[in-house]
């Protein structure tokens, strides 16, 4: 979500003219910088430029118009608002044809000029938005634009996809639920050599124990009552890719004992048949529950908790990493926006508030679920003020959530420069120091 403000670059060589168009924006609260010259709104005008073009038509040097021409040369989204005398009417009404989006002929008056000016800013910001949009689902197949947060926490998760995607190592991906552990086993799968070939996803919660072992392993035609034709099951479907045993820990204990042979052999035989079918895939493993503990407990067999886990990743819940809150939440709501066709809401400080000390029990699926309620227009929290979850963080504990987030997001920005970032804070470097040591962000 783009947060900069657009600026009305003023172009006009009377500088009489040029600072009553500059008071009369200033007093509507809106920002404005003026030049003199064509060369000098070239000069100043880069590829990062926020805002809007309003240029006389008649200036020394290049004019207005070969000006527009420029300008949209660079960038057609730019709106340029062009200023004629009386005798130019034609050429402004020409110049509109070629992708200017208003003139104001001399003499006009302040209320005229505001309102161009905020009917093409307006313009300006949509167009902004619908281009960061469009920019980051361009990007959503990289590893930033997919494991979304600036916290310690994630930026080591991205180190340890990317280091070990292009594996054949069997990967235990740990954490509660709505953390976000089948979007980390598509990433280990589509950063890998696999990624041409299938993912298949198997949750072995939600099988029945009597058609768990046809659904892994596959079945010949008449092996049981009902099973009419062949089926190919998900090992061998998976083959050449990735299979992902979603809530493992949910397999029942004669099954995976048939599962740790057929990762031991990387050879499995269909229900019903006597014939080894070779299989090369990868396992990824997901679980909510302790498998260490577990299988010290004799719930989940030990040999292959250890067959799984060679690499384990751990998702922290989203309360543990509240200063990636914001970032997940907009990235969520521009999503919606546009899948829903809705314009991106503005964050009213209430809903802020409530992000940062709501305790996210659903985790990553639950902001998800509050965004897309956010960008319908509907209140963000379905009870305001009556969640047990919100009321878990005191007033004291909520700000200092809010703070640690501003500061992650200042030093982030300045590339871990203190001494940039306590300027931007307008914070004292020795304080800045503190706060950074407090929260662990250095």
């Amino acid at each position: 979500m783009n947060t900069s403000p657009l600026t009305v670059l003023i172009v006009e060589d009377d500088p009489h003219v040029l600072l009553g168009c500059q008071q009369a924006l200033a007093l509507e609260d809106i920002v404005s910088e003026g030049v003199g010259s064509a060369e000098e709104a070239l000069e100043r005008i880069g590829d990062d430029f926020a805002g809007i073009v309003v240029s006389d038509i008649r200036l020394p040097g290049i004019d207005g118009l070969e000006l527009l021409t420029r300008l949209k040369a660079r960038d057609r989204s730019l709106p340029v608002v062009l200023i004629t005398g009386h005798g130019d009417i034609n050429m402004a009404v020409g110049a509109m044809r070629d992708g200017a989006y208003d003139f104001m002929e001399k003499p006009f008056s302040p209320e005229r000029l505001v309102d161009v000016v905020r009917r093409a800013l307006e313009k300006r910001g949509l167009a902004r938005e619908v281009f960061s949009l469009r920019r980051q689902l361009a990007e959503r197949n990289s590893l930033e634009g997919r494991i979304i947060g600036r916290s310690p926490a994630m930026q080591n998760l991205r180190e340890l996809i990317a280091n070990v995607a292009d594996t054949s190592a069997n990967v235990l991906i740990e954490g509660e639920t709505g953390t976000g552990k089948e979007l980390v086993a598509r990433c280990l799968h589509d950063f890998s050599r696999r990624q041409a070939q299938p993912f298949v996803a198997l949750n072995c919660g939600g099988l029945p124990e009597n058609l768990f072992e046809s659904e892994i392993f596959g079945h010949e035609a008449n092996a049981f009552t009902g099973a009419g034709k062949r089926r190919i099951g998900k090992i061998e479907h998976a083959n050449g890719g990735t299979l992902f045993l979603d809530e493992v820990e949910s397999m029942p204990i004669n099954l995976q004992i048939k599962l740790l042979r057929v990762l031991q052999e990387r050879t499995l035989e269909r229900l019903g048949s006597n014939q080894s079918i070779a299989v090369d895939c990868r396992i990824i493993a997901a679980t909510k529950s302790d498998l260490d503990a577990l299988s010290q407990a004799s719930q989940f067999r030990s040999d292959l908790y250890y067959r799984l886990n060679v690499v384990t990743l751990e998702l922290p819940p989203l309360r543990e990493r509240r200063e990636d809150i914001l970032q997940l939440f907009e990235h969520f709501l521009q999503q919606s926006a546009l899948r829903f066709d809705r314009d991106i809401p503005e964050l009213d400080s209430q809903t802020l508030s409530r992000l940062m000390a709501h305790e996210w029990p659903g985790n990553v699926r639950e902001l998800r679920n509050v965004a897309e309620r956010y960008a319908l227009g509907l209140p963000a929290f379905k009870k305001p003020g009556t969640s047990s979850q919100t009321q878990g963080l005191g007033f004291s504990e909520a700000v200092e959530a809010f703070e640690r987030n501003l500061l992650s997001e200042a030093l982030q920005r300045s590339g871990g420069n203190l001494s940039q970032a306590s300027q931007e804070l307008g914070m004292a470097k020795t304080t800045l120091f503190d706060k950074v040591k407090k929260y662990g962000l250095g």
